[in-house]
């Protein structure tokens, strides 16, 4: 094995390890908060705070009724940030979502033309059903998300960070939709599926939403507060072997390299790109820092590997018709790489 020690430079100094102690805290507050709204759904809140501090952006894929929409609007309002819904429709155009200039009168009694900001401009955007919208207006929100800017009418406006993209895809229903293309969802961080709840949940949620009206969330964390975590995360040393294990990992998920196991090469067809070591290792800084930890460690990789690389790995019609997922070929290769490293 590669020394696990990070180098000198990369240590962290004191400052940021009571910036990690607090970072903890808040984010222990955080699961209180949402738990007193939301029943279960741990591994959800978790990967969505990674998604947050990590600077990236998740699609949560679920039936209807898991509380999508409720827990995200949830997790702006204990960060205090703007909140804003888009439901995507066959007729969504980009200026539905980025704005537009409209003729206003002005009090001299002349007509000007204003910008209207869009939905878009806000912290957390919820895009819901994303795959329902035409590909011009999906390319229109793939710029935000990718760019932190929109260009509307001429005009290219940049959006005020933090700024995070959650979207959902209904996976039952497919008619009439505009399925996302492999490059955009490249742009997505994490792929985070939610299941259906537990019979003790189930009846949790039943006596919570069927009372008085749920309770209003402390708000725990500022959009400045926010940033300074963001940048916190960043500086989460990482050991010389975790960074060969992610490459290695992703690497290992493309047919065509020599380091691929026999067994995967007739199950894909295209494999993750460079994007999905760089979210690895990302949001492997941001679950250790949330935990508490002051160094990247293997078990962080691993549990960040299926929601970064299910959707990046494309599997073929042979994988498809044994009814071999991806996110089962990512499993198989988190176990035997760990054996390797």
């Amino acid at each position: 094995m590669l020394d696990s020690v990070a180098s000198p430079e990369t240590q962290l100094s004191d400052n940021d390890v009571q910036a990690i102690d607090q970072l903890r805290d808040v984010y222990d507050r955080l699961r209180q908060e949402l738990a007193r709204v939301i029943v279960g759904q741990r591994d959800t809140v978790e990967r969505l705070s990674i998604c947050l501090f990590a600077r990236g952006h998740a699609l949560l894929m679920g039936v209807p009724g898991l509380a999508k929409t409720l827990l995200v609007s949830k997790v702006a309002e204990t960060m205090s940030l703007r909140f804003s819904r888009i439901q995507f429709t066959p007729d969504l155009m980009p200026m539905d979502i980025t704005g537009t200039d409209i003729l206003q009168d002005g009090a001299d009694g002349r007509r000007d033309f204003e910008f209207v900001h869009g939905p878009v401009f806000a912290n957390i955007v919820l895009a819901d059903e994303i795959n329902r919208a035409p590909p011009k207006t999906q390319a229109a929100m793939l710029e935000a998300m990718q760019e932190y800017k929109v260009t509307a009418v001429g005009k290219t406006l940049v959006l005020e960070p933090p700024f995070l993209v959650l979207a959902t895809q209904n996976p039952i229903e497919q008619e009439g939709t505009y399925p996302l293309p492999e490059a955009q969802l490249d742009r997505f961080m994490f792929l985070i599926e939610l299941d259906y709840p537990s019979e003790a949940e189930e009846v949790q949620i039943a006596r919570t939403t069927t009372g008085e009206e749920l309770p209003e969330l402390d708000h725990l964390l500022t959009a400045g507060e926010i940033l300074q975590h963001q940048s916190l995360v960043r500086r989460v040393p990482v050991p010389d072997h975790i960074y060969t294990y992610a490459a290695r990992l992703v690497r290992q998920t493309r047919p065509n390299d020599s380091t691929a196991p026999s067994w995967l090469k007739p199950l894909v067809a295209w494999g993750a790109g460079p994007r999905a070591v760089q979210n690895l290792v990302l949001g492997a800084k941001a679950r250790a820092a949330l935990l508490g930890s002051y160094m990247v460690r293997l078990e962080d990789i691993q549990e960040v590997a299926a929601p970064v690389l299910t959707h990046r790995v494309i599997t073929t019609f042979a994988a498809q018709a044994e009814g071999i997922s991806a996110k089962e070929i990512v499993r198989r290769l988190v176990e035997e790489t760990n054996t390797e490293i």
